[in-house]
């Protein structure tokens, strides 16, 4: 269990310091890898926390912090490592020491330095409530606290000047002897080649990043001109660099030069396009490249070639992802980048398209979400969470309202359906508060605010967004705006259980979709509401009738995520009108476009529904084993079975019921082996199933 990322490159040596790391990890309860950036901490931690995640048994979970530019967003990047959804109000470093509280689990926290203050703090206050916990942490200094442990990572070992020195002392040898063989074609060590290779491992100080930045240029030149090079670039670094460094240890001058020297290399646009790049955090793809990187001086049509330049000289990582072809700077070049930025009196101004980029993908992202490529925007967007955040952050920085509220605003269906809702009020709270003129950005946030408020449980907030919402739409021409008002009220209502009330705000509108608007989704949100306002008052042939009303015009639209909840409310109805196979059917298609959307809680409460039809149609084995996939991903989100009360009674009528008719032995080992199947394999189980007698009586369910 767990999210540990796979191994893209192999680890050379380092045998003692595994060894040494996972013992302190055994012993302590915070474990700290310190060191100079590029002497290969992050790949040290990864190859430790893949060793010793057998023995925790909540897995092993990894939080890249480094695309943080924020130290408030810490929590929200440790819940999204742990795929935890919390549909509550409360402080989201509450919801994560809560749902750690009696777990056994190991977080690795890759990328303190820049945040260490809010790294302490939330190290301490986590070990306090979870015992069961441990904390692999890298950073470039300790984070301070009493109960760390500290190991200091150095370089690798050079080889001697006869270019020998035992096993060990071969290691920088060997990654700057395997990195080339990846880079020139037929490469391999030679005695013509040896002793200028050990030289260069020598001069580089074993530092694995400057190693590797080194084999990249041995495609260019031989080791002895590499060799040259560094020794002129190092007898004017004090000269050119920093005026401290000559007292820095001699790897951070190894590190400069190879940067520095690799720099130089590079053409004068590959110069540029590294320094603009260096405003990207976490991921990002070439279209984003070019929209931010060109202008007069970077032609957009040049941007691919350099991006293919730089990733062949160990500059940009390539990364392959769902959503495409993506790049990646390490933290220490991005740095680097950064500093050549300053220096060249562009960072704000790249900062600013950085923004206008992100900000023009979420406005086309909101205006395609009902549509058929809702599935691409998904994945998209989801690539571009740290960009996002980035963006979002640059205009509260810079105190610009009108920009944070509109990507705030923009980003409604993100927060809602993608599983961020917490973030989603961090952010949106924060933009309200800014100053700004009232207008159509401002009354998109507030509705977008609504829409978290709702999804949180958060009953007044929800209702007093709702009327805030309509009196600043109350001039709007946007035939959708009415809409978004009155979904946001019923919801309200609903949650506050004046399910009359809501019914009358929900009627209130004409059932015609009203075409264009900024609140396009809103006619969807809203029938569904009403669809499940019928369920509960028992009127389930009316609550079918409005789901398949719903599911049918998402249909037209190719829409996906809404699609799946009509399903979702027609199993519901279907439930409670005894027709329990088409109950199960229902179910299996919501089911299909949940997992498509990663929908941690839709799926688990379609399953549950699943099981209710499912133990309708017959006794059957597949019963409990519904149960258990869906208890798996309960136990993972931490959370209690959500849903209305009438939800979670007839998930524990359903299970009474299975166990009463299997009998319990048999009840509980297809229980337990729903529950350790792995989900994507238990999804398609499930969806290729199907019950045996429809005319079977429902469970109990929803009733008025």
């Amino acid at each position: 269990m767990g999210n540990l990322p796979e191994e893209t490159d192999w680890l050379v040596g380092r045998r003692a310091e595994l060894a040494q790391v996972a013992r302190l990890c055994r012993r302590s309860r915070l474990v700290t890898v310190s060191g100079v950036g590029g002497v290969g901490k992050t790949r040290l931690a990864r190859r430790v926390a893949a060793g010793l995640q057998p023995q925790f048994a909540d897995g092993a979970w990894w939080v890249d912090l480094s695309p943080l530019s924020d130290g408030s967003g810490l929590p929200y990047a440790i819940a999204e490592a742990l795929a935890l959804v919390d549909q509550t109000t409360r402080p989201m470093l509450e919801v994560v020491a809560e749902h750690l509280a009696g777990r056994e689990a190991l977080l690795v926290w890759d990328t303190c330095e820049h945040l260490i203050e809010e790294c302490r703090q939330a190290a301490a206050s986590l070990l306090t409530v979870a015992p069961g916990l441990r904390i692999l942490a890298t950073s470039r200094r300790p984070l301070g606290l009493h109960l760390e442990d500290v190991l200091g990572l150095d370089p690798l070992p050079v080889p001697g000047a006869d270019g020998d020195g035992g096993s060990e002392a071969a290691d920088a040898l060997v990654l700057l002897s395997g990195r080339a063989a990846q880079t020139v074609p037929g490469f391999a060590v030679t005695d013509a080649n040896r002793l200028e290779l050990a030289a260069l491992c020598r001069r580089l100080e074993g530092l694995p990043l400057a190693l590797e930045l080194a084999a990249a240029r041995l495609r260019e030149m031989p080791a002895a001109e590499l060799n040259k090079r560094l020794d002129d670039r190092y007898a004017i670094l004090g000269n050119t660099e920093t005026e401290d460094c000559q007292a820095d240890p001699p790897w951070h001058q190894a590190l400069r030069t190879a940067i520095g020297w690799s720099h130089e290399l590079c053409s004068p646009a590959e110069r540029l396009a590294w320094a603009r790049l260096s405003v990207f955090a976490g991921t990002f793809d070439t279209e984003a490249a070019s929209q931010v990187l060109a202008d007069e001086r970077l032609p957009a049509q040049e941007v691919p070639g350099l991006l293919a330049g730089l990733v062949r000289d160990s500059i940009l990582q390539w990364v392959p992802t769902g959503a495409g072809e993506r790049f990646r700077m390490l933290d220490t070049l991005r740095d680097y980048g950064a500093f050549w930025l300053r220096g060249l009196g562009e960072e704000e101004v790249l900062r600013r398209r950085h923004r206008d980029h992100y900000l023009a993908r979420a406005r086309a992202a909101d205006a395609a979400w009902i549509g058929p490529e809702q599935i691409t925007w998904y994945e998209r967007t989801v690539a571009d969470h740290a960009n996002l955040r980035t963006a979002l952050d640059h205009c509260l920085a810079e105190q610009d309202g009108h920009g944070a509220l509109e990507l705030a605003g923009a980003l409604w269906f993100f927060w809602y359906a993608c599983g961020f809702p917490k973030e989603g009020r961090h952010y949106l709270d924060r933009a309200l508060a800014l100053p700004a003129a009232p207008g159509p950005a401002r009354a998109k946030a507030v509705w977008a605010s609504g829409v978290v408020a709702f999804v949180l449980g958060d009953t007044e907030a929800t209702l007093r967004l709702a009327h805030a919402f309509r009196a600043a739409v109350a001039e709007a021409a946007d035939k959708t705006a009415p809409v978004a008002a009155a979904f946001l009220e019923g919801v309200g209502l609903t949650l506050r259980g004046q399910q009359r009330q809501a019914a009358e705000v929900l009627d209130a509108v004409p059932h015609t979709r009203p075409a264009g608007g900024q609140y396009d989704a809103a006619w969807f949100l809203l029938r569904g509401t009403r669809a499940f306002t019928h369920s509960l008052y028992g009127q389930f042939a009316d609550a079918l009738t409005v789901a398949d009303e719903l599911c049918a015009e998402c249909a037209r639209h190719g829409e996906v995520h809404i699609r799946a909840w009509g399903d979702y409310l027609r199993a519901l109805a279907a439930l409670g009108l005894g027709r329990a196979a088409q109950a199960a059917a229902h179910a299996r298609t919501a089911l299909d476009g949940k997992h498509r959307l990663h929908d941690s809680i839709g799926i688990a409460l379609t399953l549950d529904v699943l099981a209710s039809a499912a133990v309708a149609c017959g006794p059957t084995e597949q019963v409990p084993r519904i149960l258990g996939l869906a208890e798996q991903i309960w136990h993972t989100l931490g959370t209690p079975q959500l849903g209305s009360p009438e939800l979670v009674a007839a998930r524990t009528a359903c299970e009474h019921q299975a166990r009463r008719l299997l009998g319990n032995d048999v009840y509980q080992a297809a229980f337990d082996a729903g529950y350790d199947t792995d989900l994507n394999s238990g999804i398609a189980e499930a969806l290729t199933s199907s019950g045996t007698s429809p005319h079977a009586p429902a469970p109990p369910g929803p009733t008025g």
